[in-house]
């Protein structure tokens, strides 16, 4: 069988490229970054792997014009919403992505959030630092419920280790009928049953996909409706939430505190006001970095399974459902 051309749109010297040595014989491999060099290699290629993750390259679009061969791209990264446009979507090349890759790291964070606000570890931290005895009371988890907004990879994760905390799990599902066997969530609503879960909830995990139909579902008009004690987790995509809103309702307690991981505009400017909050916790989007294993590599080895799949003519996981944007 004549090894398939593999394009990799990844700087040459990037580390995440020492997981492709395992494929450097079923595959004619051409790694580069710059336009010039993909305007020349796009024409061959059948297979693109897509890094955005791993360092600056030309974007998707702008190689798009000069694939000719192309059957199937990979993004390494799991947010394929600055890498699809309309050619791409209504082509029948199969878009996969690294959905699920992350989702352990992230549920980690959304239960450190949970726990930094319930067990009020900041006040831990200042009593540590100032040398001063302060004993208060904290919460327990068992009772409490956690909706989860975009029940998908990660938000099941999210549910999974919040269950074993002792929180019932609410969830919002696009087509609740599909929910199936999953013995997690207590329970499933529709998108139009939105607010009736959030004045229910204690903590609100938000781990959807940015699309057109997700972009600041949670604004104003949601926070309103939370209870006042209750706590945001937004592992998903930053403008999933309404920034601005989100900041009102901390600011007037409409909503007691946020843990965050992504943010509308990245890096967070430094003249944003959650900085200063502090019932606001802040990560630089890097709660998915894990060091070992490396988070890329992670993602590399799920490109590599589906390499597999796609040589030995088999249906390839992740398929994005470009339409739907994820």
């Amino acid at each position: 069988m004549p090894k398939p051309p593999l394009l990799v749109v990844c700087p040459p010297n990037h580390y995440v490229l020492r997981n492709l040595q395992t494929i450097q014989d079923l595959a004619t491999i051409q790694v580069g970054s710059e336009l010039s060099f993909l305007e020349r290699e796009a024409p061959n290629a059948e297979i693109i792997l897509y890094s955005g993750l791993a360092g600056k390259t030309a974007t998707l679009q702008e190689i798009w014009p000069f694939t000719k061969r192309v059957r199937w791209i990979h993004s390494l990264s799991a947010g394929v919403e600055k890498i699809i446009f309309p050619e791409l979507i209504e082509s029948p090349v199969v878009l996969t992505n690294a959905r699920g890759v992350f989702k352990r790291s992230l549920a980690e964070f959304a239960v450190l959030g949970i726990l930094y606000f319930s067990k009020r570890v900041r006040r831990l931290v200042e009593n540590q630092r100032s040398h001063h005895w302060d004993d208060f009371s904290v919460d327990m988890l068992p009772g409490k419920i956690m909706g989860v907004v975009g029940y998908g990879e990660i938000g099941r994760e999210c549910a999974g280790l919040a269950k074993a905390l002792g929180v019932k799990i609410f969830a919002v599902r696009r087509r609740p009928e599909r929910n199936g066997e999953d013995s997690l969530a207590d329970r499933v609503f529709s998108p139009a049953e939105l607010e009736e879960m959030l004045r229910q909830i204690d903590f609100l995990v938000a781990a959807a996909p940015l699309t057109p139909e997700t972009h600041h579902m949670l604004s104003d008009r949601e926070f309103e409706a939370m209870k006042p004690s209750a706590m945001v987790v937004n592992v998903g995509r930053g403008p999933v939430i309404d920034e601005a809103a989100l900041i009102r309702a901390l600011q007037n307690k409409r909503v007691a505190a946020a843990a965050l991981d992504v943010f509308e505009e990245e890096p967070l400017p430094e003249s944003s006001p959650l900085w200063d909050m502090e019932n606001v916790l802040i990560s630089p989007h890097c709660t998915d970095r894990t060091r070992d294993p490396d988070w890329l590599d992670l993602s590399a080895q799920a490109f590599l399974e589906n390499f597999h799949r796609f040589i030995n003519g088999q249906e390839l996981q992740n398929v994005v459902d470009k339409k739907a944007g994820y």
